[in-house]
């Protein structure tokens, strides 16, 4: 599953999800992860907005799935909550279904093997529900083995549930990112996947790390292990759209085109979080579909977004991937 043209991620589950359900989303300490239980019409509807809007790509709503929290949250047992992370992942095959189904219908034509589900496997710090996903603060007392054992029980489901890949995603820290890669080498040798990382500005990681030192640590444990073409992209999402650029060059800016790194980005949508407030300044916004051209120079090979973007920004970033690869096979 090499990727030859550059893909179109889906957007923000959370945010898409809110046209179906309402803004009951923030703040809940299982966030979109509850409505998986409570509400599973609304994750088939919202992952086929997405599709129908042009994603190649569709992640599950597993960010924030975990065990512990469904213990914890929805009172479920482990086996139950298990179940319901499988569950999670069907309905992104449900989704899937309908949309193929409707395509034929249309008599519209549908690349093979496409629409891709990729798992989303969010980071340790997303479910201790205090925002330490944008710190990685855990990396320092908490154990590599520990963390993979977490990430061990979702990404088990997911993969018995099928899915084409899994995206590693939210990423704060490196020491999170090498123990998962080393993990899926040794256990999970035929398991495609992404990582991407938690930027705080356009250079370093949330934790603190360098990103191009991060990544390229990454890219050289595959490389020791025969690897990297299981590797789909390295990248950032979650980040503001404008770090991205000077991220990426900082790691692909002096490689030839052929000896780029693959990478992948879904940024937010340039609003800023505040606590008080909510997102603000979503008038001052530059649309994510006018930084395509800029990034797949770069050697994005995967776009989409992250938090505050909808299905029409998809859209938008579908339209502008469309261009770029129509030149690209021009060229």
């Amino acid at each position: 599953m090499g990727l030859t043209r550059v893909l179109v991620k889906d957007g923000g589950f959370g945010t898409q999800m809110t046209v179906h359900v309402g803004n009951s989303v923030d703040g809940d300490p299982l966030w979109s992860a509850r409505f998986n239980a409570t509400n599973p019409a609304a994750i088939i509807s919202t992952h086929l907005d997405f599709l129908q809007n042009g994603a190649d790509i569709i992640l599950t709503n597993t960010y924030q799935s975990s065990v512990d929290g469904y213990m914890e949250y929805l009172e479920l047992d482990e086996e139950q909550s298990i179940e319901l992370i499988k569950n999670t992942v069907r309905l992104a095959h449900i989704a899937k279904e309908r949309y193929l189904t409707e395509c034929y219908q249309s008599q519209l034509s549908v690349q093979e093997g496409y629409p891709l589900i990729i798992a989303s496997i969010g980071p340790f710090g997303a479910h201790l529900h205090d925002g330490s996903e944008y710190t990685g603060s855990y990396a320092d007392f908490v154990p590599a083995k520990e963390i993979t054992d977490w990430h061990r029980v979702r990404i088990e489901a997911c993969l018995e549930a099928g899915v084409d890949a899994l995206a590693i995603e939210t990423i704060p820290c490196q020491m999170e990112a090498e123990a998962l890669v080393e993990m899926l080498c040794d256990d999970y040798p035929d398991v495609k996947f992404w990582v991407a990382f938690q930027c705080k500005d356009e250079n370093t990681l949330a934790h603190g790390e360098t990103f191009a030192d991060a990544a390229n640590a990454i890219w050289d444990l595959l490389a020791e292990r025969n690897a990297q073409d299981k590797c789909l992209a390295i990248g950032v999402n979650c980040v503001h759209p404008k770090f991205v650029t000077p991220l990426f060059k900082s790691l692909n800016g002096d490689r030839e085109v052929g000896e780029q790194i693959p990478l992948v980005v879904y940024p937010n949508s340039g609003e800023v979080y505040d606590v008080v407030n909510g997102w603000q300044g979503r008038e001052h916004c530059v649309p994510l579909a006018s930084y395509v051209p800029e990034w797949a120079q770069l050697g994005a090979k995967v776009i989409g977004g992250c938090c505050r973007t909808y299905a029409r920004d998809v859209r938008h970033i579908g339209e502008a991937i469309r261009d770029w690869n129509k030149l690209k096979k021009l060229s």
